[in-house]
């Protein structure tokens, strides 16, 4: 059996640098931050696997343009971070990423996306990613969200992180909102949210349909909405 190489020094008249041996090159790209990419675009794809590639941190294993090529090669290479793109030519990246952290829960993802909007992101975040930026992201913001996720924290775009923070404090007021309810406009509101009309639930709770349409309109007014429809949202939002 061989032995293992190791790095040879020679004796000279000047203190030469040792010479690399193939296992300490190896050994030197295992520690290396190990990236995936999922993007369609080839030219982005390319230039972000160069840019990041640069940086003697990061190494880039491979590039993906759809899902289904994503779920098939990427548990293989089982990367430390993959960059995901949401609008890919097959599945979203949202269901890609849920499905890979069902494969690779230690790896994590990172949303690369043009899509700023509260739904994606919740939505993004709650299939398994990490972290979300929006791909007018600097290279030198991208390269440090990714030490960031490497190092267990979920970096965000300021306007993501803001918009973020606003929803949870719209959530906020909404449940409070709902809590002001009486107990029996509670009732009222979740026979509403079930498609009861006014006479139906009026019947069901033993009271006259005026009783009901008076709940309706205190109902309105401690959600600050003006109609059923937006009634309704703020109960399913709670």
């Amino acid at each position: 059996m061989a032995l293992p190489r190791k790095t040879a020094r020679v004796q000279t008249g000047n203190d030469d640098p040792p010479i690399e041996t193939p296992n300490q090159k190896r050994i030197e790209k295992n520690q290396k931050i190990r990236v995936a990419i999922v993007e369609d675009d080839s030219k982005l794809l390319s230039t972000l696997s160069k840019l990041i590639d640069t940086d003697a941190e990061f190494s880039v294993e491979g590039g993906f343009p759809t899902t289904a090529a994503a779920l098939e090669g990427i548990p293989r290479l089982n990367p430390d971070i993959v960059i995901m793109d949401i609008n890919l030519p097959d599945i979203s990246g949202i269901e890609c990423t849920r499905r890979l952290k069902a494969i690779c829960p230690g790896t994590q993802i990172l949303m690369l996306t043009v899509y700023e909007d509260t739904e994606a992101v919740f939505s993004a975040l709650r299939a398994g990613a990490s972290g979300y930026l929006l791909k007018q992201t600097p290279i030198e913001e991208l390269l440090t969200a990714l030490r960031e996720i490497h190092r267990g924290g979920s970096p965000m775009s300021s306007h993501i992180a803001r918009k973020v923070v606003h929803s949870f404090q719209e959530d906020e007021v909404v449940n409070r909102a709902v809590e002001s309810l009486s107990p029996r406009e509670h009732e009222v509101l979740e026979l509403v949210a079930e498609g009861c009309l006014l006479k139906e639930i009026a019947d069901k709770l033993g009271v006259s349909f005026g009783t009901v349409h008076t709940y309706c309109r205190r109902i309105y007014e401690k959600l600050h909405v003006r109609s059923r429809g937006q009634a309704v949202a703020k109960w399913h939002q709670r």
